[in-house]
């Protein structure tokens, strides 16, 4: 697998524009960044005010607020590999909507790699973090056995999305697309109706990606979105003026009482200089094959299992 330590950073190997960057950088002990080299001007031939490179009649079908998606047979399923993917299908209609071919697309949570598939899928460059390493790995053997379109670069580095801002320049990245844990959300034993009659032996476990305290995912709400906040802040200025974050997450129940992540995060990036622009419908109804009877009798609560909201912000 082709894999680069990031102590090699000062290597003029790993920054020569002859040198395609690899599939995935290991980090250990890193004292130092640089910007890495890889392309962030597109190479479509799309007019200087256009969007993206869609024609009208594929634009015309991204207007409906409320998407449906599909799974497919590169996609991962298994929650033992990684318990909380999402399609490439989704990604790759985000990053067609909002970036052009050749053009740079960040994923702060990479997690299994999806991100990065989807922007080979569309030949665009991207770089994908994830503080854990069998999660770089995943990436890395993903793109091994994916077509290569175009000359656009996909990598994945082992980082905490907390430094990702120094390894770009300013205004380079078009598109910031991401899923990141949940706040707290599966950092607790599996119990409800939904998951005892399902084959699937998630039934007392606890889903969470790992307990390192760095982890957003083993946060309350309250300290998640501050920690949101202070990376997107950070990571600001390496985004395009009107280049687009977008941010997929649900809401929660936590101790019967529902906490709307969704607002958490539309207050907070508000807060920190970006301007929500849309908030999309990720309708989820085609791939839940079981829905508990939540709260029956007594009680009525919608776990909002069959949606999640993609919302789009940009950089004013």
């Amino acid at each position: 697998m082709d894999y680069l330590d990031i102590g090699q950073a000062a290597d003029n190997k790993y920054y020569s524009s002859k040198r395609t960057l690899p599939l995935a950088i290991m980090k250990e002990n890193a004292k130092e960044y640089q910007p890495l080299k890889i392309n962030t001007i597109k190479t479509c031939s799309c007019k200087e005010n256009n969007l993206n490179c869609l024609t009208a009649k594929e634009w015309i079908k991204r207007q409906i607020g409320v998407w449906e998606f599909y799974y497919e047979k590169r996609d991962i399923r298994d929650k033992t590999v990684h318990p909380a993917t999402f399609p490439i299908s989704l990604a790759k209609q985000v990053i067609e909507l909002f970036s052009h071919e050749g053009e740079l697309v960040v994923d702060p949570f990479v997690g299994s790699g999806t991100t990065l598939v989807a922007a080979r899928d569309s030949n665009r460059n991207a770089v994908g973090f994830d503080l854990q390493e069998k999660y770089i790995k995943l990436c890395a053997e993903r793109l091994s056995t994916q077509r290569i379109v175009g000359n656009a670069q996909q990598v994945a580095i082992e980082e905490d999305a907390r430094n990702i801002s120094n390894y770009f320049n300013e205004e380079s990245i078009s598109l910031i697309f991401t899923s990141p844990p949940y706040a707290n959300l599966l950092n607790r034993e599996r119990k409800n109706k939904s998951r005892r009659n399902r084959k699937n032996n998630q039934l007392g476990k606890v889903e969470q990606y790992s307990q390192d305290p760095r982890d957003l995912g083993t946060l309350d709400v309250e300290s998640y979105t501050k920690e949101m906040g202070d990376i997107f802040e950070k990571v600001k200025p390496a985004l395009r003026t009107k280049g687009h974050c977008v941010i997929n997450v649900p809401d929660m129940w936590w101790e019967n009482k529902r906490i709307a992540i969704h607002v958490y995060l539309i207050n907070e990036m508000t807060k920190r200089g970006y301007e929500l622009r849309n908030i999309i419908i990720w309708d989820k109804r085609n791939l839940v094959n079981q829905i508990g009877i939540f709260g029956w009798p007594s009680n009525y609560i919608t776990m909002g299992v069959t949606f999640e909201y993609l919302l789009d912000f940009w950089k004013p």
